[in-house]
């Protein structure tokens, strides 16, 4: 016997916001699985469907019952449970009523004072339908819906005017109320292909249903698919393809149920301006898609889609093609007003704009990051007189039309203005790269000059943010400073750049005059960054461990940290690495407990094991130099594994703490002359076993 039937919801709307639809969708499918799993009642898997004007959700196979419950209640205390004579006191008498047995029947649990009566039953589970209409309310009022509306006399809220509800179980209808709405069977197809109503005979057939009748694609990712398929296809008819980007075509996806391609041209002349202009107009105002050519250059083309599949095609592209030649004509006279004025011609006027009111404006910031990127290129032996100019102009493009209008080209433009400025191709490259990397695996700044000015920008605003006082907390960063953080590490690390990130952190700070105190800014941002370069190393495949060992003799350059950290990693998988690791932490555990101190050098000892060791200790401390001084840690690392037998012979037949004082602090001179050596590279007691 079948003990599982499907399950729909859908809720129909007027348009539903498109950046958040598929937000809502998978919100909605979470919040079923989650009381479906509390309830503990059993079901294969949860499906979400998605369109301008409906959130749904389809539960494959959801049990008709609730899974059988273990019921606990704990009574009375047995020694409160019965008299001397063994007989049992009202106390008990009256817990075993409450469940309608003799108080023999009842379990014990626990043991001695501990133990107490327990009643122990198996409850059968409730029917699912009982469940039902809470599962529903409560999945629709946790959606994530940042602005609520409502809407005629109702009081009921939602992120727009509901219309009609389906809640179907197997064939059978679920009635009950949800925003003012009794369920049915009854949803509606494309408002204008199929306006009529459609009668849903059982959740199997609801996406059939829809398409065959209701011309209407319910599947979110189906839609995407089919736009982006048709998009590709459109495209190639004349002989381009679609440049498609995930945002773009997750919005297109959810503006339309019946997606049909479009393809429009525009007046080749505006191919003369930069092509992310281009791009930038036509997805975030028209929400193209822009066609480019074999090689990567844009055409003179873009596909649209349409939600309808229209008897007159050609005026809905006229349509388009009227409405983007006015759009990219703006561009067209920005990027002409733009460029009667050089980004020099500009600079002053940096001055009225706030970067943030305790640090003063973007001119004064300028001046820092100035003085930064002079400060880098320097212990870079990098083009300091690049690095200075590349800085003055770097925020100077944020005064353009063209960057006003779309905030997003900041850096692009200023690297297009500047070589209409003729000046060097680096600096103008500096400019657009101190905003990489941008996300999360995008590439950081190719060319030195773009990599010391990125590190210039992104350790001032840190910086200067943390002093005063303006620290992330849980998920507030109005700053991005943990993504500032992280790009200075990976453009120092991925670059293979020496830089000194106390010294660094520490001269952005000697350069905020405008805050008084900054005791303990320094510290602060450093234990930041270093959190952020922790989970940078767990993502890269080291472990926890690996990186307390290195964090602890607390490397100043990143660089040289990530060189500690693959050495760490190389020697654990050595032979002797274990045996080390507990050597080490035996070491430094003897050090610190230690009331006596270890003499100043090592002197007379008397077991040939200890003599051997300090023999051993001392070869390797001169073979150790040399590869300190390339910081070839991993070799330095497979030198000290060798004192490995040595160590061991050492705590097999010595005792350290020994009474005779001077012996005693010659040992510990022994020990604390290898705790060193280690410690040149790592503290690899931190390793675990």
């Amino acid at each position: 016997m079948d003990t599982s039937k499907h399950l729909l919801f859908e809720l129909g709307s007027e348009e539903l916001p498109p950046k958040t639809l598929k937000k809502l969708s998978q919100a909605l499918a979470d919040g079923f699985r989650k009381q479906l799993e509390t309830l503990q009642i059993d079901f294969q898997e949860i499906e979400y469907f998605a369109t301008p004007r409906r959130l749904a959700v389809k539960v494959i196979a959801l049990n008709t019952q609730q899974r059988n419950q273990l019921v606990e209640v704990l009574g009375p205390a047995v020694s409160a449970s019965y008299d001397d004579n063994g007989n049992p006191t009202r106390a008990a008498e009256g817990f075993a009523s409450k469940f309608d047995i003799r108080v023999d029947q009842l379990q014990r649990t626990g043991q001695g004072k501990n133990e107490r009566l327990v009643y122990k039953a198996e409850v059968t589970g409730k029917d699912t339908d009982f469940f039902l209409p809470s599962i529903v309310e409560c999945a629709v009022s946790n959606l994530p819906i940042a602005k609520r509306m409502r809407w005629g006399n109702y009081t009921n809220e939602f992120v727009r005017p509901v219309h009609w509800a389906v809640l179907l179980y197997g064939d059978s209808v679920i009635d009950m109320e949800i925003l003012g709405l009794r369920t049915g069977a009854t949803t509606q197809g494309h408002r204008f292909h199929a306006p009529q109503k459609i009668t849903l005979t059982k959740p199997e057939d609801y996406a059939d249903a829809l398409y065959q009748q209701g011309h209407v694609i319910v599947d979110f990712e189906q839609r995407k698919t089919i736009i982006r398929d048709a998009a590709q296809k459109a495209a190639a008819a004349v002989n381009g393809i679609a440049h498609i980007e995930d945002d773009l075509l997750e919005e297109i996806a959810a503006l339309n149920e019946w997606p049909v391609p479009i393809t429009g041209t525009f007046d080749p002349r505006f191919l003369e301006l930069p092509p992310e202009v281009l791009i930038t107009t036509m997805q975030t105002n028209q929400k193209y898609f822009p066609v480019k050519n074999a090689d990567g250059g844009l055409l003179a083309n873009f596909i649209t889609f349409s939600n309808i599949e229209s008897t007159n095609p050609k005026s809905i592209q006229q349509g388009n093609e009227r409405v983007v030649t006015p759009r990219l004509s703006d561009a067209e006279f920005f990027w002409n007003q733009d460029r009667k004025k050089t980004l020099e011609d500009r600079v002053e006027s940096l001055s009225s704009v706030v970067f943030q009111e305790n640090l003063g404006t973007v001119f004064a910031k300028t001046k820092r990051v100035q003085n930064l990127a002079k400060f880098i290129a320097g212990h870079l032996n990098a083009n300091v007189e690049l690095a200075e100019r590349a800085a003055l102009l770097a925020k100077t493009d944020l005064m353009t039309e063209m960057v006003g209008e779309f905030g997003n080209l900041q850096g692009i433009m200023g690297r297009y203005y500047a070589l209409a400025d003729n000046e060097p191709e680096e600096v103008a490259l500096a400019i657009e790269e101190q905003y990489f990397p941008k996300q999360s695996g995008s590439p950081t700044a190719g060319s030195t000059t773009g990599q010391v000015l990125a590190i210039a920008e992104k350790i001032d605003t840190l910086v200067g943010i943390f002093a005063v006082g303006l620290i992330p907390t849980g998920d507030k960063d109005p700053y991005a400073l943990r993504r500032a953080a992280l790009g200075i590490l990976r453009t120092i690390i991925e670059n293979k750049l020496n830089i000194n990130i106390i010294e660094l952190t520490e001269f952005a700070g000697a350069q905020i005059k405008t805050v008084a105190d900054q005791s303990g800014t320094s510290d602060r941002v450093i234990d930041f960054i270093f959190d952020r370069l922790k989970g940078y190393c767990l993502d890269q495949g080291y472990t926890a461990d690996e990186f307390d060992a290195v964090i602890t003799v607390t490397p100043a350059e990143p660089l040289d940290f990530m060189q500690r950290l693959q050495a760490v990693k190389a020697f654990r998988q050595l032979p002797e690495a274990e045996s080390l690791a507990a050597a080490n932490k035996r070491i430094r555990n003897i050090l610190k407990k230690s009331e006596s101190q270890p003499a100043a050098s090592v002197g007379a000892l008397l077991e040939p094991q200890e003599k051997q060791l300090l023999q051993a200790a001392l070869q390797s401390a001169d073979d150790i130099q040399p590869l300190l001084a390339q910081r070839n840690y991993q070799a330095t690392l497979n030198r000290l594994a060798g004192l490995r037998n040595d160590v061991d012979a050492f705590f097999d037949h010595v005792m350290v703490m020994t009474d005779d004082l001077d012996l005693r602090a010659n040992r510990l001179a022994l020990l604390n002359l290898l705790s060193e050596q280690f410690l040149t590279c790592a503290d690899i007691s931190k390793l675990q076993s």
